[in-house]
């Protein structure tokens, strides 16, 4: 992954994405660009209240107050992994900050097209961001994966890699996305839960699979013991100390999962390690 887009703001679960990213695309001699979406002020209030001009000044004066906040922050944490702050879009290995007016998860749905991989924090921005907001734009817009990062990074990304296989669409193009992490991993482990996959190859075949590409893979079928899959497979993470998990995002649909839970929704809400997702 050469080049990744990452939300930034001044807080300090950015500043672990970053060095994460940084991590990342220090192998490849890439580059890491901040972005801070400038919001476009609400025209009425919750009561359905017009408001005045002057709620639009103050509105704007705080947006970009919190936009110098985060890009002092990124430059600082650039200067701190050795990462030379550049132009836009800059050649080799360096950083670069982007400042966007418009829409949130328009603007990361619209401007992620550009680059290898969306790396989104869990929980950032608060209380000016709403993150899943971001994750889901990003998913579904861009065509591009989304590394979902935790609080607190480990210190080792993709040594030790989980697939969450349950035979979709949408875990296939997470694993093609994948490719440059699993040829590096010393160990990648197929999960399978009992009675969660749909009909398609199994475990044992993607492990052949990965294993003509000279991926270290073994597969294992656990069982749920009542759990839900989302539970089975982060507990079976956690046993086995994977540090990178890769997730098909959304085989049912986001409202049913809303409404009904899902291993996609459980799994962005309560995971410990970073996990890679594609719709």
């Amino acid at each position: 992954m050469k080049t990744i887009l990452l939300p930034f703001f001044d807080d300090d679960v950015s500043q672990q994405a970053f060095e994460l990213s940084s991590r990342i695309v220090r192998a490849e001699g890439g580059y890491v660009e901040g972005l801070f979406v400038l919001r476009r002020p609400p025209l009425i209030d919750g009561d359905s209240h017009v408001l005045d001009e002057s709620h639009f000044a103050l509105f704007d004066e705080e947006s970009r107050r919190m936009a110098v906040q985060a890009r002092t922050r990124f430059e600082t944490c650039a200067g701190q992994q050795g990462l030379e702050v550049a132009g836009v879009g800059a050649k080799g290995l360096g950083a670069g900050w982007c400042e966007i007016d418009g829409v949130e998860g328009q603007v990361v749905g619209s401007h992620g097209r550009l680059f290898d991989m969306i790396v989104v924090p869990r929980d950032f921005g608060k209380p000016w961001l709403n993150w899943l907001t971001l994750v889901e734009s990003a998913l579904f817009e861009t065509g591009r994966p989304v590394l979902l990062t935790p609080a607190v990074t480990g210190p080792t990304f993709g040594e030790n890699i989980a697939i969450a296989w349950n035979a979709s669409t949408e875990m296939a193009r997470t694993i093609a996305f994948a490719q440059p992490f699993l040829a590096q991993a010393r160990s990648v482990t197929v999960i399978c839960v009992k009675g969660w996959t749909i009909p398609g190859p199994s475990g044992d075949e993607l492990a052949a699979y990965l294993a003509r590409a000279g991926v270290r893979v073994t597969a294992c079928v656990v069982d749920p013991a009542g759990r839900t899959p989302g539970t089975a497979i982060l507990e079976e993470c956690a046993r086995r100390d994977v540090d990178l998990l890769l997730k098909g995002a959304y085989t049912q649909s986001r409202l049913r999962q809303l409404i009904f839970g899902g291993a996609t929704r459980h799994i962005l809400m309560h995971a410990k390690i970073p996990v890679l997702f594609a719709n």
